[in-house]
């Protein structure tokens, strides 16, 4: 082979992030006793949101039961990054890797199930990855408090929604347009904005949606820091909240019994899931298969102060 062809076959390689068959086959025989856990987000946002830290005591909890160790990755945010994330993941670093809060399509995981490293994901993997997953009945969730602000007599109901290009956003999102045309509401464009998933990002979405519709008498917020940050737009413009603005959040966090008044939400096992991952994982790492492993958890609507309903559920 002449120089020309290794090195194009060179930058192929280090492109594809290649690993051998006999080196992944290799490591295959042998045990690091270790788990990664990716986290494709921000530092910034992993370490204030209590989505992340939840998950992350279920995913401790559940490794310590089976003695193992756990490497955090923060997903990189380059090219060069992601290419050296790969390579460690597929180099015998680890037995198996969880993935949390994949963006669009991410091919990683599936990439990473293909050549033989267990992979499952936080999470309805996007675009219908073959992988396996453990997630929470977001839909299900969404319609419920949907539902539920519709029941309070509520008819001009908005939407503080995430990113669409994570599944999570994307069904919540589905559940509430469900829920309002089964009432025979019609959905409005005008209605819905984005948060990002922070308390700004909710603060900012509520005050434009009042900006574009004063008449909104309902919010449902797709997690529970946004709908803090909404709860706090209400309050600088004066809007009463349950009386002129019902809020319902989603997460059932810390952050939803803190609130002034305290928040609705949908709870889900957020810490439940952080073991059932680990679970699937140490299935998949003992069986060293190919068989998609899907988990579905149940949510539950907890009423509190900001939606007017008759308090039930934790406090």
């Amino acid at each position: 082979m002449g120089l020309d062809a290794r090195q194009s076959v060179q930058r192929a390689i280090e492109q594809l992030g290649y690993v051998p068959k006999r080196v992944w086959r290799s490591t295959a025989a042998r045990r690091s006793d270790c788990l990664g856990l990716v986290i494709a987000e921000p530092v910034a946002r992993v370490f204030n949101d209590p989505f992340f830290s939840e998950v992350l005591r279920g995913v401790n909890t559940g490794m310590a039961a089976r003695q193992k160790q756990l490497a955090l990755f923060i997903a990189p945010q380059s090219p060069d990054g992601e290419r050296r994330l790969q390579q460690y993941l597929l180099g015998g670093h680890v037995d198996g890797a969880v993935f949390l809060s994949l963006h669009g399509n991410d091919p990683l995981p599936e990439r990473l199930h293909m050549r033989g490293v267990p992979v499952v994901v936080g999470g309805e993997p996007p675009h219908g990855a073959r992988v396996s997953y453990v997630d929470n009945d977001n839909r299900g969730g969404a319609v419920a408090a949907t539902n539920h602000l519709i029941d309070q007599g509520r008819r001009t109901i908005a939407l503080i929604n995430g990113p669409l290009d994570l599944p999570a956003a994307a069904s919540r999102r589905q559940g509430y347009l469900e829920a309002l045309r089964a009432a025979g509401l019609t959905p409005r464009p005008e209605l819905e904005a984005g948060g990002d998933f922070t308390r700004e990002g909710g603060a900012q979405a509520m005050q434009e949606l009042l900006d574009r519709c004063p008449e909104i008498d309902a919010a449902f917020a797709v997690s529970d820091l946004m709908a803090s940050g909404a709860l706090e737009a209400l309050r600088a413009m004066g809007r009463k909240v349950p009386a002129d603005v019902a809020i319902v959040g989603f997460d059932d966090s810390a952050v939803a019994s803190s609130t002034q008044p305290a928040l609705s939400s949908v709870r889900q096992s957020v810490e439940v899931m952080g073991r059932e991952l680990v679970s699937v994982l140490l299935r998949a790492v003992e069986a060293r298969d190919h068989v998609l492993r899907r988990v579905i958890l149940a949510t539950e609507l907890v009423v509190r102060e900001s939606s007017g309903g008759v308090p039930t559920g934790k406090n």
